[in-house]
């Protein structure tokens, strides 16, 4: 056998095979090709869910006590997620309260005393004017009294200077005459004291005045207590963190124990309620886009269930294709973010860092289609 008479043909050979192979793999490729084309109308993308972020803070400073989640706990909405330490501020709520409790009885005190003066001073005016008119008639009954005193007694004296009667029966007289002014001086004092005795009932009406002042100045202070109270309370209560909505703990940031300052990061959630898958469409694409397109997503979790969606943001700058993005084509290098928001979770079955596939619609009236990878 001459062996140097094949030689020479087995490159042929080879480059037959090699070509058959080809284009049995550019036949392939074209069929794959127009098996994975959607109908006109449609655009297929993939990414991730993703969901805008919510930044757990604490309103004011203190030292964490307790965070009672981790990373990946699913919480609800006013769910307890971090406590500070309260020890002085309830001490603080302690005080406010008692001082609201002392001035509360202050003002009840203050009111059933302006309430007693209201019933008394009607009647210390009403006695002390009585007494005043007493007093007036004892008067007016003693100066009569002194009149006819006086008159006998200078009676008496002419009979005694004409000598009709004994000079001890002038005498009498004017004893009688001294007894009557020493009687109307004590009831012309009397009178004056009476007076002075309703002038001063009338006085409580200023009492009652000032009194009424008085309780208003503590009912202010008291008002002033109670808002101190309340401050004190809300403050205590700011020391309990909870969760603004529902979500997914995606960042925990800080540990039991760590003094943080007012506003410090501590937990980063994202609502479940408010969740996006962001794709990455080919620039060629982009173009069909507009905002408030519908989409439907897909995910491996849920198969056979689409999720409705809608496009609330594109991007206005073009991007090399991230490398976890499939693209059918990878001559495609330049892409643009979209990102399609869902309109429901149910159930919060969807969460964060899920990978979906989407399709967008952007001609009406186009069948929907699932995705043909």
């Amino acid at each position: 056998m001459n062996i140097s008479k094949y030689i020479p043909t087995q490159p042929y050979r080879l480059l037959a095979i090699a070509l058959t192979a080809l284009g049995t793999g550019y036949g392939v490729y074209q069929y794959a090709a127009s098996q994975a084309a959607l109908p006109e109308g449609l655009i297929q993308a993939n990414g991730r869910i993703e969901g805008d972020a919510i930044t757990v803070a604490g309103k004011i400073a203190g030292k964490i006590a307790s965070i009672e989640v981790r990373e990946g706990d699913t919480v609800k909405a006013e769910q307890v997620l971090v406590r500070l330490d309260d020890a002085q501020l309830r001490a603080r709520v302690n005080q406010a309260v008692a001082a609201k409790e002392t001035l509360e009885s202050q003002v009840a005190g203050a009111r059933l005393g302006i309430d007693l003066l209201r019933k008394e001073v009607p009647l210390s005016v009403d006695t002390a004017r009585a007494g005043a008119s007493r007093t007036q008639a004892t008067v007016a009954k003693a100066e009569a009294n002194e009149s006819q005193a006086r008159r006998d007694a200078d009676r008496q004296r002419d009979l005694v200077a004409k000598g009709f009667v004994s000079s001890q029966q002038s005498e009498r007289t004017q004893l009688a005459l001294d007894a009557a002014e020493s009687e109307l001086t004590s009831a012309r004092e009397a009178l004056v004291q009476s007076r002075k005795q309703l002038a001063q009932a009338k006085l409580g009406v200023d009492r009652i005045l000032a009194k009424e002042a008085e309780f208003l100045a503590r009912q202010a202070q008291l008002r002033q207590a109670q808002a101190a109270l309340v401050e004190a309370e809300s403050v205590l209560a700011d020391l309990t963190i909870r969760a603004p909505a529902a979500g997914v703990v995606t960042t925990r940031a800080r540990e039991p124990g760590e003094v943080v300052s007012a506003g410090a990061p501590l937990l980063e959630l994202v609502d479940l309620d408010q969740l996006y898958l962001k794709v990455y469409v080919a620039e060629a694409q982009i173009g069909k886009l507009r905002l408030g397109l519908p989409a439907q997503i897909y995910t491996d979790a849920f198969p056979g269930q689409p999720f409705e969606a809608t496009v609330r943001t594109i991007s206005s700058r073009a991007e090399f294709t991230p490398k976890e993005i499939q693209t059918p084509d990878e001559r495609v290098k330049l892409v643009y973010a979209v990102k399609l928001y869902l309109k429901s979770n149910p159930d919060h079955r969807l969460t964060p860092g899920l990978p979906a596939d989407a399709v967008i619609r952007w001609k009406e009236g186009v069948p929907w289609a699932k995705p043909r990878w």
